[in-house]
């Protein structure tokens, strides 16, 4: 009841946009984690063309976030948004109606660019629509976010019973219908773009020292956070030597965010210096890989469920300490990202930024993915758990450092609350 009035404090536009990250999420989980799946055993393509099919799709989507948010600056995020998601419908069909190689690649390409168009676009539309309040907006972002990531494979699994096809046309009939809603009730913002080129803005936001030192310091949470889909999952298979208990571990940790998220950043936000939390939450997000290093993960099937369970423990409490972590310090992270420049300027830094948290996940998993490897066939379970706690402790002592060293921007004024 309280989440729900807080969403009533939104504006329209946000609320709006809070249920359009719900879909978007449920409409990409319901299709991308089986897309693997269908490429090899339906279609029986090859793992070299699988791959390059799926690292096309991110590739166009992490490298091209900037292109989404200068057009957010220039053309208006509204624009952008709509765009996007009409994008992302047709890549989905595509991958519904096409069985050869190079439909696919383009299916991949229009997804992924479409993510590039409205990743940055709402984010800057919610920093600038919520002023005062983006820090509780984009806690909200996170819960609805969670709640399509629970709903999306569930509904993807049953849709597979019929066939794959009806999946992916799902997807592209749910970024279908927030096309139609946005275009119908999606509030323009005007543009007030910078009198510069694209690429002078380009140039001023990579050129402040202090946007680019906060961007690289945030390595850590969106290295740690990608363990959730490698890592962890992976840990508590081997503990339990159970393939499904991968799914306890996104459970644990929806769970925990839909239930405590919005109530930890107000309670954060009401105690003063909001900044301070992102370099705390880093800090937890380091201590979340601590219980599987200090309780290795053993070989061998466990004796019994009970010993399964105890096995498992460990892996859960990091997956629950990581996502505790995420819940503390990203949304006073996203808060923070415009204050480093002009609000024309809204869009492309959330872009670049997006761009090299993509960047920084993709090697950040290759080093992690190595100590795996190493420690697996070196007797050194304990390896990628210390190389995460330790890239988790860097990030939150640059996040630190930049804090005393006064290179953070203040948060925006809480602004007070009127009921719609």
């Amino acid at each position: 009841m309280k989440t729900w009035h807080e969403i009533r404090r939104f504006p329209p536009a946000v609320r709006l946009l809070l249920v359009n990250q719900l879909g978007v999420n449920t409409g990409f989980y319901l299709l991308v984690p089986y897309l693997a799946t269908h490429l090899t055993e339906n279609l029986g393509m090859s793992a070299a063309v699988v791959g390059v099919v799926l690292g096309v799709r991110t590739l166009s989507q992490q490298g091209l976030f900037v292109i989404g948010g200068s057009a957010s600056d220039r053309l208006g995020a509204r624009g952008v948004i709509i765009t996007g998601c009409a994008l992302r419908a047709l890549g989905f069909a595509l991958f519904a109606l096409g069985d050869s190689p190079a439909v696919l690649v383009a299916a991949s390409v229009l997804s992924g660019f479409a993510g590039a168009l409205f990743n940055p676009a709402v984010r800057a539309y919610v920093a600038q629509e919520a002023a005062g309040r983006r820090a509780e907006a984009f806690a909200l972002f996170n819960v609805f976010a969670t709640a399509g990531t629970l709903i999306g494979p569930l509904l993807g699994s049953v849709l597979l019973l019929v066939d794959f096809r009806a999946s992916a046309l799902t997807a592209a009939g749910i970024f279908a219908l927030l096309t139609v809603a946005q275009a119908l009730v999606l509030p323009a913002r005007k543009a007030a773009p910078s009198r510069g080129t694209v690429l002078a803005d380009w140039r001023e936001v990579v050129g402040n020292r202090a946007f680019l030192a906060f961007a690289l310091a945030m390595v850590g949470m969106f290295t740690l956070e990608s363990q959730l889909y490698l890592l962890l999952p992976e840990g508590a298979r081997q503990a339990t030597g159970w393939s499904g208990a991968a799914g306890l571990v996104f459970l644990v940790g929806a769970l925990a965010n839909l239930t405590f998220q919005l109530r930890v950043t107000r309670a954060l936000a009401r105690r003063g210096d909001r900044v301070r939390w992102i370099p705390a939450g880093l800090g937890l997000m380091s201590l979340a890989f601590v219980p599987p290093l200090l309780v290795p993960v053993t070989s061998g099937a466990p004796d019994g469920a009970v010993d399964a369970a105890l096995r498992a423990l460990p892996v859960l409490a990091g997956a629950l300490l990581l996502h505790l972590g995420l819940m503390v310090a990203q949304p006073f992270v996203m808060e923070l990202v415009p204050g480093f420049g002009r609000p024309e300027l809204t869009g492309t830094h959330f872009g670049i930024f997006y761009v090299v948290s993509g960047v920084a996940a993709a090697v950040g998993g290759t080093v992690v993915g190595w100590a795996m490897d190493t420690g697996r066939h070196g007797g050194a379970a304990w390896l990628p758990w210390a190389c995460c706690a330790l890239l988790g402790l860097a990030s939150a002592l640059g996040a630190a450092r930049l804090r005393r060293r006064g290179l953070l921007p203040a948060p925006p004024e809480p602004a007070v609350s009127v009921t719609a």
